[in-house]
């Protein structure tokens, strides 16, 4: 079962999603105060966090970026719907994905399936790709640009491997989110691009500049 730790001041959404998600071979614990979050997270062994934004205590917000200093432990962030701003944000601060509120359960439990599989080391695979001065290897999930590792997000790690697998040719947004984020692209998502953001200013970070290149129409090309 896969220990998460969801955050969020809803008791009763809190014991709904209780009964579902032990239903379907989860382990969960809640807290309903985004103040106690980070020490709890500190202190235990979570696979996953999910965290609403709005929090007494402390934000959902200002717990994600207190989190992102520390540990790549992967976030969903549980929004308002119409919140754009919000999500936006999210991302931008280093949440691995969305779901609006008011959601069906189900969908929660495929978001956390779609994000544990991304994150999770499959023994078998141990591709090492190497294209420029990026190397990435899936077994490990290691990134090393010019020989210096880089810290990335799931979704960062698996959007970048996606590139790097077609490296030289564009690749569409649906594309990146079915083989990356490991569902549909919505109308209006905007995680994508705001994934490929945040990867382009870590690699110019790291003496990589120009490496992501948006192809009009077409979507993103690794450049080769």
């Amino acid at each position: 079962m896969s220990k998460i730790l969801l955050v969020d001041d809803d008791i009763e959404l809190c014991e709904l999603l209780d009964q579902l998600l032990r239903q379907e071979q989860f382990d969960p614990y809640f807290l309903y105060r985004g103040d106690e979050a980070l020490e709890v997270i500190r202190s235990s062994n979570y696979e996953l966090v999910v965290l609403d934004i709005m929090l007494p205590g402390k934000s959902g917000l200002e717990l994600l970026r207190e989190i992102r200093v520390e540990s790549m432990i992967p976030i969903l962030m549980l929004t308002a719907r119409g919140e754009d701003s919000d999500r936006i944000l999210g991302l931008e601060l280093g949440a691995d994905d969305y779901l609006p509120k008011p959601f069906n359960p189900r969908e929660l439990s495929a978001r956390l399936r779609a994000i544990l599989r991304r994150v999770s080391i499959d023994d078998g695979d141990d591709n090492e790709l190497e294209v420029g001065p990026i190397r990435l290897s899936k077994q490990s999930r290691r990134v090393l640009l010019k020989g210096s590792e880089l810290t990335l997000t799931g979704a960062e790690f698996a959007i970048l491997a996606a590139l790097i697998d077609d490296s030289g040719a564009a690749v569409s947004k649906e594309t990146l989110c079915l083989k990356a984020l490991n569902r549909p692209l919505q109308a209006f998502d905007r995680s994508v691009d705001v994934h490929v953001s945040n990867l382009r200013k870590k690699l110019a970070a790291g003496g990589g500049q120009n490496l992501i290149l948006s192809v009009r129409g077409r979507g993103y090309q690794f450049a080769s």
